[in-house]
C-alpha cells in the first residue's frame, strides 16, 4: 500500500491535518498551494512543489494519495472530485486514539477523524467530513457529506446531520430531541441544540436560536 500523500492547501489548518496523516503512518511527499506564489518554499518543513493548476495538468493521478487541508468543505469536495476523476485517492484518516465502533460506517473517501474522538455504534459518517478532537458522535446518528465538526462537540443519538453542516466547538445536541440538523446550517460554539434545525440557518446560544438565514 502506498503511504505517501500530497497535501493541498497551505494555511492554518495545514499542520493540523499533516499531523493526522503522519500519525496514521503516511509520509508527506509535497505540498500544493492554490497558486504559484509560494512554489519552492517550505511550510512546516515540507516543500511546496507547485500549484493546483500544476497538479491537475498532470491528467493522471492514479496511485497517488492526497490530503485536503482547507477548512472550506465546498472547496474540499470540489478538489476531491477533481482528484478522483483523474484516478487519485483522498483516503479516510482516523487517528489511532479515536474510538470507532465496529458497528459504525465510515466512508472511505476523505473523512478525517482526529485524536480522542468517538463514533458510536450504528452511526454513519459521509464523504469528506472532518471530525476534530474530543468529538462524540452518539449511536444511531448519521453525519452527512462535507460536514465539519469542531473540537469537543457532541452530536446526540438518533440525529440526522445533513450535508455541509458546521458544528462549532463544544456544541451539544440532545439525544432523541434533535432528529434533524438541516443542510448548510451553521451551529455556533457551545450551542445547546434542543430541537430540529432547518437548513441554511445560523444558530447559536443555550438553548440555540436562529440568528440568521443564509
Amino acid at each position: 500500500m502506498n503511504k505517501e500523500i500530497y497535501a493541498l492547501g497551505i494555511g492554518h489548518n495545514t499542520p493540523v491535518f499533516i499531523d493526522l496523516a503522519l500519525d496514521c503512518g503516511y509520509t508527506i511527499a509535497g505540498l500544493y498551494h492554490y497558486n504559484n506564489e509560494r512554489t519552492g518554499e517550505f511550510d512546516h518543513g515540507f516543500q511546496i512543489i507547485g500549484s493546483f493548476d500544476d497538479l491537475f495538468a498532470q491528467k493522471d493521478l492514479t496511485g497517488k494519495n492526497f490530503l485536503l487541508t482547507m477548512g472550506d468543505s465546498n472547496i474540499r469536495e470540489s478538489l476531491a472530485k477533481q482528484i478522483t476523476s483523474l484516478g487519485g485517492k483522498v483516503p479516510t484518516l482516523i487517528h489511532p486514539t479515536a474510538v470507532i465502533s465496529r458497528f459504525a460506517q465510515i466512508s472511505p473517501n476523505g473523512v478525517y477523524i482526529s485524536a480522542f474522538s468517538f463514533v458510536q455504534a450504528d452511526s454513519i459518517v459521509g464523504d469528506n467530513t472532518v471530525i476534530l478532537s474530543h468529538v462524540n458522535i452518539s449511536h444511531t446518528t448519521t453525519i452527512g457529506k462535507g460536514c465539519f465538526i469542531a473540537g469537543c462537540a457532541t452530536v446526540g443519538a438518533y440525529t440526522v446531520v445533513e450535508d455541509h453542516v458546521f458544528i462549532g466547538q463544544g456544541a451539544l445536541s440532545i439525544s432523541a430531541k434533535v432528529r434533524r440538523i438541516g443542510c448548510n446550517s451553521y451551529i455556533g460554539a457551545r450551542s445547546l441544540i434542543t430541537k430540529d434545525i432547518p437548513e441554511n440557518v445560523i444558530v447559536a446560544g443555550s438553548p440555540a436560536k436562529i440568528l440568521k438565514t443564509k
